[in-house]
């Protein structure tokens, strides 16, 4: 028996039909290991697989023939190992629906993305029990230690705190926190969209995440464009600010609001999905 590895079945069954040069239907199969995608690029598992010939399977299939009035009968299995392969899915799916059974809702990445944001939707707000601050960062700082203890990330100890009442303050410092920014902060926005939808589910409270200061110049870099912005507002009334990215809506969205309290600023959406932020006149919001 021999092992293999792979990082799906089909690539590993490949590899053991290739090492014993014969078809899947000739091998003994037993999975060791269900391959993974992991979290953000860590904690993926590969396929692992053992595998052995069957013996004597030439000498076996042609025992299988049987021979009547001269005419050879060969049993055909095609349509068996086809009906095989269609149990085989069903039982697969039956039991994702069974794992997806248990799993919670969680909303999709646009309604989060809205929460987070702050755009109004008319809906009532949950209720919360607030917890006390103490009992907050401790489980907040504790559920962060578990998520990323057994990660390959070598970072400094997490930083909890509250930013304000109503916002709770997380940072990633140490050698590898650069690396959960991402080529272009996917990796941040996806970090902030999980972290958000726990903590804002679960103590009702929003969130600033920093990591490596990647905030911080996120909001240098903002703020430098939005100097000459103000100023068209206090000329024109209105503006729209260019299509922004990720945290960027966030940062100019509170700039914004801060600077003109009795103008309508909310976060839109374009027709290529795209974010912006609008300020105009307060009576346009009943448009």
């Amino acid at each position: 028996m021999k092992k293999f590895e792979a990082d799906s079945l089909e690539k590993v069954y490949d590899l053991a039909k290739k090492e014993f040069e014969c078809s899947i239907t000739e091998l003994v199969i037993e999975v060791i290991q269900q391959p993974t995608n992991g979290f953000l690029g860590f904690g993926k598992k590969k396929a692992i697989i053992c595998a052995y010939k069957k013996e004597n399977s030439t000498l076996k299939a042609a025992e299988s023939k049987s021979y009547k009035n001269k005419d050879v009968k060969i049993e055909d299995v095609s349509s068996k190992i086809e009906n095989s392969k269609l149990e085989e899915k069903t039982i697969v799916k039956e039991e994702k629906k069974e794992i997806l059974k248990d799993v919670p809702k969680v909303e999709s990445k646009e309604q989060i993305f809205d929460n987070f944001y702050g755009e109004e939707k008319g809906e009532i707000s949950k209720i919360f029990i607030r917890k006390d601050k103490d009992i907050v960062l401790k489980e907040v700082k504790e559920g962060l230690n578990l998520l990323f203890n057994e990660s390959c990330f070598n970072l400094e100890d997490i930083k909890v705190s509250f930013y304000d009442d109503e916002t709770l303050f997380i940072e990633f410092l140490g050698e590898d926190s650069a690396l959960l920014i991402g080529k272009e902060g996917y990796r941040y926005k996806a970090l902030s969209y999980i972290l958000f939808n726990w903590i804002n589910d679960k103590y009702g409270l929003m969130l600033r995440l920093e990591v490596a200061e990647f905030l911080k110049n996120q909001e240098q870099a903002i703020s430098l464009y939005l100097e000459p912005v103000i100023e068209l507002i206090k000329e024109k009334g209105s503006f729209k600010t260019k299509p922004l990215d990720g945290i960027l809506v966030h940062i100019a969205l509170k700039r914004l609001r801060e600077e003109f309290p009795l103008k309508y600023v909310a976060v839109k959406t374009n027709i290529k999905g795209e974010k912006y932020v609008l300020v105009n006149e307060y009576k346009a919001r009943e448009n």
